[in-house]
């Protein structure tokens, strides 16, 4: 049986990682982790599932939650595997990571939501991230009987992939010894938004909607989740329309009779699997007041798109960037 064959790979890892320490360097041509003289080891984590102790500056790390690679690398640190959440130039390495802290060596991409836990034993990881993920126990027991630390979702929240970009960033700088290279990112982008309001102040308090269009459908995003969080730290509060018709998770389908819960002083929209020109020509939503009457921004640049949904600090940082110049355009309009 499959699960016979995971646990026997999984016994021989461990056998592997015992007999050459759980510091040795990794196969030929593989870099370990990069540290840093401000991390002091062991620290412990608090997570859904309980503390967690990393007991030594981890060497080889696979990053599985959505954002951990890249939280990651933005940090100095170069996972041996990680999930294909941005599958961009096949390493999963968004635009917005500079060239110097990109991977040397690819890493081992290991799939999105079902991941090959086959494979993650075979990379004898010291460390797993998995910060932001669906808060499955099932998920976090699998990981766990690698015998290594997982550092799950955080303490009292972050279930459904909740979890807010600082406490991504608090945890996976606490695990991987970078807490001061994780609180200046936090400082720089606190900073930049601040700055963006700052000089926006006529924004303070209006009211935005923000949605996707996807194949045959539209859907619209409440509270809880990074992109209401982007939009709200430039000085916007969402819809009230919307978020009154809110479930438990961060997405509200949209159907066609209520296409008017997009109208707001701001709509934002961008595209999920289609390009974002179906949205220009649906005539549903150009006939939302907000859009008819040029208060909208469509997001057009693939880049911006994966930045603004990515939730993580270098992604927000990059979509501050983006992101801003085309509300500055749609509230003149």
């Amino acid at each position: 049986m499959r699960w016979m064959r995971t646990l026997g790979l999984i016994m021989t890892v461990l056998l592997g990682i015992a007999l050459t320490g759980c510091g040795a360097a990794g196969p030929e041509g593989e870099q370990p982790a990069a540290g840093s003289a401000d991390g002091q080891f062991p620290v412990t984590i608090k997570t859904a599932f309980g503390d967690v102790t990393v007991p030594e500056r981890p060497q080889r790390v696979v990053a599985l939650g959505w954002g951990d690679a890249e939280t990651a690398l933005s940090l100095g640190v170069q996972p041996v595997g990680a999930a294909d959440w941005l599958p961009v130039g096949g390493d999963g390495v968004p635009p917005w990571i500079p060239a110097d802290k990109r991977y040397t060596t690819p890493p081992k991409m290991l799939g999105t939501m079902e991941v090959d836990m086959e494979s993650v034993a075979a990379l004898q990881p010291d460390l797993i991230l998995d910060t932001r993920a669906s808060g499955d126990k099932e998920r976090y027991n699998l990981l766990n009987r690698l015998g290594v630390p997982v550092v799950s979702i955080p303490e009292g929240g972050g279930e459904s992939y909740l979890t807010t970009w600082d406490q991504q960033l608090d945890m996976v700088g606490k695990a991987l010894g970078k807490q001061a290279e994780a609180a200046q990112q936090k400082a720089d982008l606190e900073g930049k938004f601040q700055q963006a309001a700052a000089a926006h102040p006529q924004w303070a308090g209006k009211t935005v909607a923000v949605g996707a269009k996807m194949v045959g459908s539209y859907g619209a995003y409440v509270n809880g989740g990074s992109r209401l969080e982007f939009m709200e730290r430039l000085g916007f509060r969402q819809s009230p329309a919307v978020q009154q018709v809110a479930g438990s998770n961060f997405f509200v389908s949209v159907s066609p009779e209520r296409m008017d819960l997009f109208n707001a002083d701001l709509t934002v929209m961008f595209p999920i699997g289609l390009a974002a020109s179906e949205i220009d020509r649906d005539q549903m939503f150009q006939q939302v007041p907000s859009v008819r009457e040029g208060r909208s921004v469509v997001l057009h640049d693939e880049q911006a798109t994966q930045a603004f949904s990515a939730g993580t600090a270098a992604g927000m940082s990059y979509a501050v960037d983006k992101v801003v110049p085309l509300i500055e355009q749609a509230k003149q309009g």
